[in-house]
């Protein structure tokens, strides 16, 4: 019984200790690599903490900081904003998505989606067309902070 008991323990003891050395982080991402730390991998690096391109995550999180952010997933490249709504136009609100489609700096590995919504005269918000251009504008604004953000690393 004691034998069984022994042999046990070390089964379990041996898995653990081997399967933590199935990777080379085997407690996961540290926190700098979650959030885009400045010791980042160069654009074209394999990056093991995210499984987008640190610098355009770092770069929306900058770009969109004035909207109030509801999820963000580093391993699925998508980020949630809530509803924002500019004190100057309290009537209209903006909610934003973001999707990182690759771990390289390019202009394709990039989507912004917004919605827009107005007040009614009864109060109710409803939806409102957008400009085709805003989302551009979006994408351009995040694409030229990364870049920004690679620039400065390579220094």
């Amino acid at each position: 019984m004691v034998f069984v008991r022994g042999a046990a323990v070390v089964l379990i003891t041996s898995t653990l200790a081997l399967g933590a050395c199935s990777s080379d982080q085997p407690f996961g991402p540290t926190v700098g690599e979650v959030l885009g730390s400045a010791s980042t991998p160069a654009a074209g690096a394999p990056q093991a903490g995210i499984g987008v391109n640190a610098y355009l995550w770092r770069a929306t999180l900058d770009t969109l900081s004035f909207m109030p952010l509801v999820s963000a997933d580093p391993w699925g490249g998508v980020i949630n904003y809530d509803w924002y709504s500019d004190p100057r136009k309290p009537d209209e609100r903006f909610k934003a998505t973001v999707f990182i489609l690759d771990t390289r700096l390019r202009a394709d590995a990039l989507n912004v989606s917004v919605t827009k919504e107005v007040r009614g005269a009864d109060g109710q918000w409803v939806a409102a067309p957008l400009s085709d251009q805003t989302e551009t504008d979006l994408e351009n604004a995040i694409l030229t902070k990364a870049r920004q953000f690679n620039l400065a690393d390579a220094r």
